[in-house]
């Protein structure tokens, strides 16, 4: 069976699509091909592409957290550094699932050199982030050091991944991995 090499390789539209739908997910069809110069149909079958080859992971409404505070409380937000006193890839593993499982860790990365992992956690207040201490920290034997920083400001969030910041030649294909 021939591989159809074509449907992994991006073009610079594709970068333009993937640089727009960050930017804005909620822009119909039909204005995203107008915002492109393309067909609607052309537009529709490019993202649906997009999707299949799994760039796009999901399509979210990001908060503004300040105007959310008026109504829901601000809430405690903590970037937590995590060091593990093994470093297998079990025990590795082990932390990182029961992390991810955790409605309030927003962001989990395994980093290097220093910690093993970064998360990012939000919690409605304090009583709530010393139960998720509790179950992630305080009851995993594995934890050897846990450093808190606790949020004051949100300076930027931005998930947008740059994808045109060097623009390539119009006619480069980009290549997928396998």
């Amino acid at each position: 069976m021939k591989e159809n090499k074509e449907n992994e390789t991006l073009d610079y539209t594709d970068l333009q699509l993937l640089d727009t739908l960050q930017r804005d997910a909620s822009l119909s069809n039909q204005t995203l091909a107008e915002r492109l110069g393309l067909s609607a149909p052309t537009c529709l079958r490019r993202v649906r592409r997009l999707h299949a080859l799994g760039l796009i992971e999901r399509s979210v409404t990001v908060l503004q957290p300040e105007r959310a505070a008026s109504l829901l409380g601000h809430g405690l937000q903590a970037l937590v550094e995590i060091t593990l006193d093994r470093q297998s890839a079990e025990a590795l593993g082990a932390f990182e699932a029961l992390a991810v499982a955790e409605d309030a860790v927003q962001q989990c990365w395994r980093v290097s050199p220093g910690p093993d992992f970064m998360l990012v956690l939000h919690c409605w207040d304090m009583p709530a982030y010393l139960a998720l201490s509790q179950r992630l920290f305080a009851q995993h034997a594995n934890v050897r050091n846990v450093k808190a920083f606790f949020a004051t400001k949100r300076a930027k969030f931005s998930p947008h991944l740059s994808l045109l910041a060097a623009e390539p030649d119009r006619g480069d294909q980009h290549t997928l991995p396998r």
